[in-house]
């Protein structure tokens, strides 16, 4: 597969899009649809907030474009609720859950840590290494993790394999005591990717390459969740990720660590807007900054 850069959008059921983004005329269950025709990508947020169930998934998967990707983003109860403490069954749960039958529309798998949750690499309390241990890195090995799955699984399970494919994962975190090289170290030794994400400076913007893929999640420049990207800001942007797209770096950007993770391959580039209340900006910021890029959508 050639690297590809994709610019999407942050979930896609909001009542303020429509008739905004989405045509007045347009019924609820075709939402999906319309958005994926609009965007590359779209990050699955429901995941987050419980687990999904096999039929949604086989039902995203069908409703949207051969070329399609998705993210999909990892339970809360694994990392702010148990907050990586045993977290081996809850792994299995939602890898379980119907994950896999996206195929090969799944792109990486986010994971979001909370403000409150420290890296602590000198402390025995600290999971974060045991937690990038198990995460498995093929469809094989989470369907292996899945086996492992709670009893209440039983009957909304699913863990067919069509083909054994690659999976990857990118960790958002929002504490400053994760600007530390040994979590940068951390992250490259699992071919982990760091979230690069713009929260209007509430929370650390930490720009190091620690994987062959790049994940950004951009929440709003001037205001969190709110703020519209300007033309200028959008540029800016577009000039960041074609440099990390063609296996460069951008200069002048905050990193942890001075060491350069140049590639003479491409870099594959995911993009989500998640900015401005209630998302509203979201899906326009994301079409314009995929034209700059010369992108089809």
């Amino acid at each position: 597969m050639s690297a590809k850069i994709r610019i999407g959008i942050s979930g896609w059921q909001y009542p303020p899009w429509r008739g905004t983004f989405y045509p007045k005329t347009l019924v609820q269950k075709n939402e999906l649809q319309f958005a994926a025709s609009k965007v590359s990508v779209i990050e699955i947020n429901g995941s987050f907030y419980s687990l999904q169930r096999p039929e949604s998934y086989d039902k995203w998967y069908a409703q949207t474009p051969k070329d399609f990707m998705f993210s999909v983003k990892g339970p809360r109860y694994i990392t702010h609720i148990r907050r990586l403490k045993d977290v081996e069954k809850p792994l299995a749960n939602f890898f379980a859950s119907g994950v896999l039958n996206l195929k090969e529309k799944l792109g990486p798998i986010l994971w979001q840590f909370a403000p409150n949750f420290p890296f602590e690499p000198e402390s025995e309390t600290d999971r974060m290494e045991r937690f990038l241990k198990l995460l498995p890195q093929d469809f094989a090995a989470a369907a292996k993790l899945g086996r492992k799955r709670d009893d209440f699984m039983k009957g909304r399970a699913s863990l067919r394999v069509d083909k054994n494919r690659r999976l990857r994962h990118a960790i958002e975190i929002r504490n400053d005591s994760f600007d530390n090289p040994d979590f940068i170290a951390l992250l490259r030794k699992f071919g982990v990717a760091l979230v690069i994400a713009e929260t209007a400076r509430k929370w650390p913007m930490l720009n190091d390459v620690t994987a062959d893929f790049m994940y950004l999640r951009l929440h709003g420049d001037k205001e969190l969740y709110r703020s519209g990207y300007s033309d200028k800001s959008l540029d800016r942007w577009a000039k960041r990720i074609a440099a990390w797209h063609r296996g460069g770096e951008p200069s002048g950007l905050k990193k942890v660590t001075k060491k350069s993770m140049k590639s003479a391959r491409p870099r594959e580039m995911f993009c989500f807007f998640d900015n401005t209340d209630v998302k509203l900006r979201a899906p326009f910021d994301a079409q314009t900054l995929a034209k700059k890029l010369k992108l089809k959508r």
